[in-house]
């Protein structure tokens, strides 16, 4: 069933690929880790307080951003007020498979601004709704928040080696496999692509219980 909100004008590939994300099969125990995040949530939401998640790897490059765009657009869908943030534990750039793969999945994107080896990239999914900038830097990054937040670590490398994140109420660990291994082989493309489709899927899960928060658990 295409459960997609009318409300949001998506960009038509865009849209395509998120009723098909709809229908990837989430374990059980992956829903268990991604109901750690949604109890979260709710309960933010039920005290009345701002929802503020931020994604963090150790690169900001691949993953972290993959989360930060797939949220974003799942908030959207699901009338979900809330402040979606990415970071590493140091700059690099937001790796250009990650951007290709974005515009994959019906994204649009541009260079907004170019600084030497770490682009900022406006990243559009309805003519209607603003748009995302990416790039990376790090968790403390001062466009990021320092306090009332949920650090959802989606690497192991980097929530082992990040034994404290100032500010944040909570540390969730929701990790996924690195699509770098792939770099520069036949694969790279469909692993990013597997990577982003998988991010698609969980954000909009989370973001659905969230809208539908009477909802039982399945």
């Amino acid at each position: 069933m295409n459960t997609t909100a009318l409300h949001v004008q998506l960009y038509p590939e865009l849209k395509k690929v998120i009723d098909h994300a709809r229908n990837q099969e989430i374990t059980p125990a992956r829903k268990n880790e991604l109901h750690v995040l949604i109890d979260y949530l709710l309960v933010k939401r039920k005290s009345g307080q701002e929802l503020r998640l931020q994604f963090i790897c150790t690169h900001n490059s691949r993953r972290s951003q993959f989360c930060q765009a797939w949220a974003h657009v799942a908030a959207a869908i699901h009338e979900v007020d809330a402040q979606i943030y990415s970071g590493g534990t140091e700059v690099t750039e937001c790796h250009p498979n990650t951007i290709q793969s974005l515009l994959r999945m019906g994204f649009q994107v541009t260079v907004s601004d170019s600084p030497y080896e770490n682009p900022v990239y406006k990243v559009r999914f309805s003519k209607e709704k603003k748009a995302l900038y990416l790039h990376s830097k790090t968790f403390d990054d001062p466009k990021n928040p320092n306090h009332s937040f949920a650090a959802i670590m989606t690497c192991s490398d980097a929530d082992e080696n990040c034994p404290f994140i100032p500010g944040c109420e909570v540390r969730i660990p929701l990790r996924y496999e690195d699509p770098k291994a792939f770099d520069h082989s036949p694969l790279d493309l469909a692993m990013y692509d597997l990577c982003s489709l998988q991010v698609a899927s969980e954000m909009l899960y989370v973001f659905s219980k969230l809208s539908h928060s009477n909802s039982p658990k399945s």
